[in-house]
């Protein structure tokens, strides 16, 4: 005999564990993310609760909101009783943390560290899917003036027009530049096509007189610095 779907129900649990009342009565930081995700969700479905699916949902990317976060629409609707509409609530909250993050750290705006520049950067590339080269223009008090994404997918040197690279540099009256791309598999190591890009756009900047100050590569949890490891 299959259990009634009612009993998985959180309308049926006692007032003070229910995801809602609990963060009414105790505060927001007394739920764990599978309750915040339930709330987003409203309901389970036949087998469980909102909460229990989402404990399973977190439990398969590793209760990791990070890997979470890289779930996309249809990955999200493999899940039995999350369709387009829950779906789409769970990346657009997510998305908003994301952004959170991001404004926290504008008022960072000078470069001292490698570290500065990665957390500013790691909202941005931390939890993409795909590979994404940005450059940072600085001005003389080594402020970020400008940055922009360069291209997307795979890095090849191939892919980088130094002339626009530099007439962009040029035309923001930015006297040094940071390289900044991700790597989604983790892998920290420098690749030789990042070798390269480097090499290139340094030997360019010599003759302009701006200088490549460095080039990071962030990860999901870290990152790797070309100036601080002497091999700019």
């Amino acid at each position: 005999m299959k259990p009634s779907s009612k009993s998985f129900s959180i309308k049926n649990w006692s007032e003070s564990d229910r995801p809602r009342e609990k963060l009414i009565h105790k505060g927001k930081s007394s739920l764990s993310d599978a309750e915040l995700l339930a709330i987003l969700i409203g309901s389970g479905n036949r087998e469980e609760s909102a909460v229990e699916l989402c404990k399973r949902i977190l439990h398969t990317s590793e209760n990791s909101l990070q890997k979470l976060a890289k779930l996309n629409l249809k990955q999200l609707q493999d899940f039995k009783g999350i369709g387009e509409a829950k779906a789409i609530s769970i990346i657009a909250a997510l998305e908003l943390g994301s952004r959170r993050g991001a404004e926290s750290v504008q008022e960072l705006n000078k470069i001292s560290t490698s570290k500065d520049v990665f957390t500013i950067m790691h909202p941005f590339l931390g939890d993409l899917d795909h590979e994404q080269f940005w450059i940072l223009m600085l001005n003389n008090s080594n402020k970020i003036i400008y940055k922009y994404p360069l291209s997307k997918g795979g890095i090849t040197s191939t892919m980088v027009d130094t002339r626009l690279v530099y007439k962009s540099a040029l035309a923001h009256g930015s006297t040094a530049l940071i390289l900044v791309h991700n790597h989604p598999s983790g892998t920290l190591q420098p690749s030789q096509a990042d070798k390269t890009i480097t090499q290139k756009l340094k030997n360019a900047g010599d003759l302009l007189d701006i200088k490549i100050l460095d080039h990071i590569i962030v990860t999901e949890k870290t990152y790797f610095s070309f100036a601080d490891e002497g091999i700019l």
